[in-house]
């Protein structure tokens, strides 16, 4: 494997990332793909479209869950 190949496992870990694919993000947050889509519709979860393709920024899934967590103490 050279330089330039990473791993699904790698890519997902790499924190120089902006972006992550859905994917990414659901790995991250250790949920489901159709989950993950599911947060996304319903804006729990932030995400962009950069042309045809729906990425979701790097901190979004550590913002979610610092809003479920005070969601949480507050209930």
């Amino acid at each position: 494997m050279d330089e330039h190949t990473t791993t699904p496992a790698a890519t997902a870990e790499d924190p120089t990332l902006v972006l992550l694919t859905v994917e990414e993000a659901a790995r991250r947050l250790r949920i489901g793909r159709t989950t993950c889509f599911a947060l996304i519709r319903t804006g729990e979860l932030e995400s962009i479209d950069v042309g045809r393709l729906r990425r979701v920024p790097a901190d979004a899934p550590a913002e979610y869950v610092a809003r479920r967590r005070a969601a949480k103490r507050a209930a």
